[in-house]
């Protein structure tokens, strides 16, 4: 089903990635209403209308699905049974059965797999004795993570030599979880595809992504790459985009090793951080691309205009807002968030890498 311009998009989740959403559905003439139980949701404040409510609220969920005519997220956690409560009155784009995959570690791990698509080695970690048994099979190096929730770096502990498992377990709070095995990579890529329910799909250029304590802070568009090792980058992606019938943006994260093989490591049905680039330097942003894709539009051209690298602005360093607005060339983009706290996403600010 298209949804024409005119038409109200729902997006669950009010942080920056449905802020931007919102914004640039505006943009191509729809109106937005936010569903998130926080009253300070950023996105609210772009949006036309905001339903304050918990994701377990029937009615509330009922109330919002009359007010939208298609529904996406920009927050993979949402539960799904929210999500099937919204199918049986709206089209709910990325569906609810691609949220089972990439809500829960394990399962996406064997979803990918099961594709033939190499990731890191993983094996299930549901307590002491198994953290145990997994360190012995996959060496004593890893990052132990809980299966569903973590983000950021939050619900993940490292295991190295020396490292008493009995802690680990206990600092993820005893949660379900898996331990992945070290990896010697070069560098972590990340490919974002767009596919619209007729079928097309666009796949911007992979970039390449730099962290600090496991979050995002810079990310360099396009990547510098051999030729076949970007192909390659962008066609796993488009291919587990298609295994899962998406509609909406599907964000692959990928580790690059020095041998040149390319290791899956995370999936994100929604936009990303990593994308954010793409407002300055692409002609569709993926934004604009995510609201083109679940009305079932064309799809936008998502080759970039400029190379360009992209910089969170992380707790405090959103304070030099005037430095960067005096900057030439910097364009600066901030979330409206109320509160400053050390490592929470305020902004970030783009700068075009110009001959």
């Amino acid at each position: 089903m298209r949804v024409a311009p005119g038409g109200t998009i729902g997006i669950l989740g009010g942080g920056q990635l449905g802020r931007m959403t919102a914004m640039a559905a505006a943009r191509l003439g729809y109106r937005s209403v936010v569903f998130d139980p926080d009253p300070a949701a950023p996105a609210a404040d772009v949006a036309a209308g905001h339903v304050r409510a918990a994701y377990d609220d029937a009615a509330a969920l009922a109330a919002f699905a009359e007010q939208v005519d298609v529904v996406t997220l920009e927050w993979e956690n949402v539960p799904v049974a929210a999500l099937e409560r919204l199918a049986a009155y709206r089209p709910v784009r990325p569906a609810p059965g691609i949220l089972e995959v990439t809500q829960d570690r394990l399962v996406e791990k064997r979803y990918v797999t099961g594709l033939g698509i190499a990731t890191a080695p993983f094996m299930a970690v549901d307590d002491v004795d198994g953290l145990e048994a997994a360190a012995a099979a996959l060496g004593p190096t890893g990052i132990l993570k809980t299966r569903r929730l973590g983000y950021d770096g939050k619900g993940q502990v490292r295991l190295g030599p020396g490292s008493v498992p009995a802690e680990l377990v206990a600092a993820i709070g005893g949660a379900a979880a898996i331990l992945e095995g070290f990896v010697a990579f070069e560098r972590e890529l990340s490919v974002i595809t767009a596919r619209r329910p007729s079928g097309e799909m666009r796949s911007y250029p992979p970039v390449e992504n730099r962290h600090a304590e496991q979050i995002l802070v810079e990310t360099i568009a396009p990547a510098e790459l051999p030729a076949p090792v970007a192909a390659a980058a962008v066609a796993t992606a488009e291919r587990i985009a298609r295994s899962l019938g998406l509609e909406g943006l599907l964000a692959v994260e990928m580790f690059l090793t020095a041998d040149g093989r390319l290791l899956v490591n995370e999936l994100a049905p929604r936009p990303h951080n990593s994308g954010h680039w793409s407002l300055d330097a692409c002609a569709v942003s993926q934004f604009e691309q995510l609201v083109r894709a679940i009305c079932d539009l064309p799809l936008g051209d998502p080759t970039p205009t400029s190379p360009a690298v992209m910089q969170n602005l992380l707790g405090h360093a959103v304070d030099d807002w005037a430095d960067l607005l005096a900057e030439p060339g910097a364009r600066l983009h901030l979330y409206g968030k109320r509160e400053v706290r050390p490592g929470r996403k305020m902004g970030h600010v783009t700068r075009l890498r110009l001959p």
